[in-house]
């Protein structure tokens, strides 16, 4: 890194600053603040909901993948499949139902259709799971960024916190979604740019395809021990996406802040047909990278017991001339930024709107508590990437475990809301931990089964119970409403309820020991 990389990065997070606060002037109420009026660009929502998912670590994390991973290659892409399906059910179905209901947060919808108790388990399961997954990412992050710029760790997620945190404070949604725009250049652009310097350092294109092992061009292939397939990506994959994109709000967000439902369908539609030629561009770039690799004996050398995700910053450092180098990493910046900024508006919403009281104050000292919100959370995520320090390798792993352990009883709640027959709350409640508990089972006792699996088996067995014990109440209830028509005695509308959870419950822990205990014999409970 030189002074003139050090410029342009300089002028990158100064511009970022600078539009922030411009649109921070349209902020007056909380529509403003957290919905951008309701008023956004489609155009420019697809684009930011696309600019969250290209992190830092993605930029790096994929084409390591790509070039270095025993099973990698272009089976990356398998994720991808199912993506175009999940977009057109949001577009179709679950976001118009949203949008109806005029909510700030997809959890008031919840209380909408079921009760209060419904809408904050779900919101608190968001805030416990995204605030963590945000944190690790910090981390990770800064991690990387330090190897590109020779900078300490603790500089690096101090640049990323307060300066995202500052913009995301000026301007509210607008400013997350117009600087994710300008981000999504950026990252496109440093895309393109690694590829094209890293294929010309290995010799031209011809040479980086001639290059590239037969084995790795193949984007279906089957791993050798079996522990997943493309059924596992097509079906789990579209619970996962389905869930990610509708009913997490650091995602649905944007969709509630365009100015109609037709918007919001188009936003959708693009960032459904635009990922995958993004994905694919990453792709490229891990394709590119394995040639220079292969080429270059001192960078071989200087990897050789290195982690996979120091290729791309090693490649970069050594390759790429002052000037092209400091722009990618303002690249790198730009794509950390965007995944953190809208994390913060959306639990900064949440824990306003659906875990605290209403306030009856003003609408500018409701803007007040807005800010302070979203700068405490900031805080604490920055905070918490602080300490992770020496169980990031097993958290980062864990943490995207837990979203899949989570999103499939979470989409069973929403698929149960959209219903026009829908079952009691405390039997949806029934089924969220039922669901939650078996993908927590299946994580310790099943390791053979690929984790996109949970979702699926996590959201119909979360479905099914609820309907059980909705079912199951409702007799319950008839048998004692005819018992208090021939007997005089206390109402006991509660002892159903009370009853077929705490059977649940017990059921499940039933469920949790007996696969403990196979899993301590050493008998798979998936041969």
């Amino acid at each position: 890194m030189d002074a003139l990389d050090w410029i342009i990065i300089s002028l990158y997070l100064g511009a970022m600053l600078a539009i922030s606060a411009r649109l921070g002037r349209r902020q007056h109420d909380l529509s403003d603040y957290y919905l951008g009026g309701r008023k956004l660009a489609w155009s420019a929502v697809g684009v930011s909901v696309l600019a969250t998912q290209s992190s830092a670590i993605s930029f790096i994390s994929i084409p390591a993948f790509v070039a270095t991973r025993p099973d990698g290659g272009l089976r990356f892409l398998q994720y991808e499949i199912a993506l175009p399906v999940a977009m057109a059910f949001l577009g179709l179905w679950l976001i118009p139902a949203l949008r109806r209901a005029r909510v700030f947060t997809i959890y008031e919808y919840l209380e909408q259709r079921f009760d209060r108790r419904v809408r904050r388990a779900v919101a608190a399961l968001f805030l416990l799971g995204r605030g963590l997954a945000t944190g690790v990412a910090l981390y990770a992050t800064g991690l990387v960024l330090s190897a590109c710029i020779e900078m300490p760790l603790y500089v690096n997620l101090l640049i990323i916190g307060v300066v995202t945190v500052a913009y995301d404070l000026l301007g509210g949604m607008t400013a997350v979604v117009y600087s994710d725009v300008v981000q999504m250049v950026v990252l496109s652009i440093s895309v393109l740019v690694c590829t094209w310097l890293l294929a010309d350092a290995a010799g031209g294109g011809q040479a980086v395809l001639a290059s590239f092992p037969p084995e790795r061009w193949a984007a279906f292939a089957e791993p050798a021990d079996g522990g997943d397939s493309l059924w596992s990506y097509v079906i789990g994959g579209l619970f996962l996406y389905v869930s990610y994109y509708g009913c997490d709000q650091s995602q649905a967000q944007r969709l509630l802040a365009t100015a109609s439902v037709r918007d919001s369908q188009r936003a959708l539609l693009l960032n459904g047909f635009a990922r995958f030629p993004l994905v694919l561009g990453y792709c490229a770039l891990g394709v590119a990278a394995a040639s220079a690799l292969a080429k270059s004996e001192p960078i071989r050398g200087a990897l050789a017991g290195a982690p996979a995700d120091q290729l791309v910053p090693e490649l970069v450092r050594r390759l790429l001339p002052s000037g092209l180098r400091g722009f990618v990493f303002a690249g790198l910046l730009a794509a950390a930024m965007s995944s953190l900024d809208s994390a913060l508006n959306a639990l900064s919403v949440s824990s306003l709107r659906d875990m605290a009281r209403q306030p009856g104050s003003a609408r500018s000292q409701t803007l007040v508590r807005a800010r302070v919100s979203t700068l405490a959370w900031g805080a604490a995520i920055t905070a918490f990437a602080f300490v992770v320090g020496d169980i990031s390798d097993t958290v980062i792993e864990a943490i995207n475990k837990v979203g899949s352990a989570v999103y499939g009883p979470v989409l069973a709640v929403f698929i149960l809301a959209l219903g026009r027959r829908r079952p009691a709350s405390a039997a949806v409640l029934a089924g969220l931990a039922t669901g939650f508990a078996l993908n927590v089972a299946l994580w310790l006792s099943a390791p053979g089964l690929h984790f996109l699996w949970w979702n699926p088996l996590g959201c119909l067995v979360s479905m099914a119970v609820a309907w059980v014990v909705h079912f199951g109440a409702r007799h319950r209830m008839s048998r004692v409403q005819a018992a208090q028509e021939s007997h005089v005695g206390q109402s006991q509308h509660w002892l159903p309820e009370v009853t077929l959870v705490g059977a649940s419950a017990l059921a499940l822990a039933g469920i949790l020991l007996t696969m403990c205990f196979l899993h301590a014999r050493a008998m798979p409970l998936f041969p």
